[in-house]
């Protein structure tokens, strides 16, 4: 690469950038196609098509915790509590502040009559939101367990 002039340095860069920022447009465009494709598919309650075209989006992006979250909403809509159930304790391992992913738990987890477990999430959750001081989920996630705890003692 020392032989080449300057110039065709600049160009090199030049079109691996632009040909990078066009994968990128492509794959980002494409990704959104399929989400919004899983939520029609949700949306008029066709399951197995919402579940395959969220796990075409996992496939391309892996860390959206959204997708995760609506596939274990897809499975459970399935009577794939147990598959549901992974998939909210993914997103709970991976991201512990989203709220959504806890209390999706603790429902999949009452739906299986295991009301300790799920409690024991909640309360889990509960600290977790305690010690990082996120004052509304913290609130939201007391009401939800004092609810639970009354219909359950």
């Amino acid at each position: 690469m020392e032989n080449l002039p300057l110039d065709s340095l600049a160009i090199i860069i030049v079109i691996f950038t632009i040909s990078s920022l066009i994968y990128f447009s492509i794959r980002t465009w494409r990704t959104n196609s399929l989400f919004q494709q899983g939520i029609n598919f949700y949306q008029t309650k066709d399951y197995q098509n919402a579940e395959k075209y969220f796990r075409q989006v996992i496939a391309i992006n892996s860390t959206n915790d959204v997708v995760h979250l609506l596939l274990g909403d897809t499975l459970m809509q399935q009577q794939q509590v147990e598959a549901a159930i992974s998939k909210y304790e993914e997103v709970i391992n991976r991201a512990p502040k989203k709220i959504d992913a806890h209390l999706r738990l603790a429902n999949a987890l009452l739906l299986q009559n295991q009301q300790k477990e799920a409690i024991d999430i909640l309360k889990q959750a509960e600290d977790y939101f305690q010690s990082k001081r996120y004052v509304n989920e913290l609130a939201r996630l007391k009401e939800i367990l004092q609810k639970i705890e009354s219909q359950f003692n």
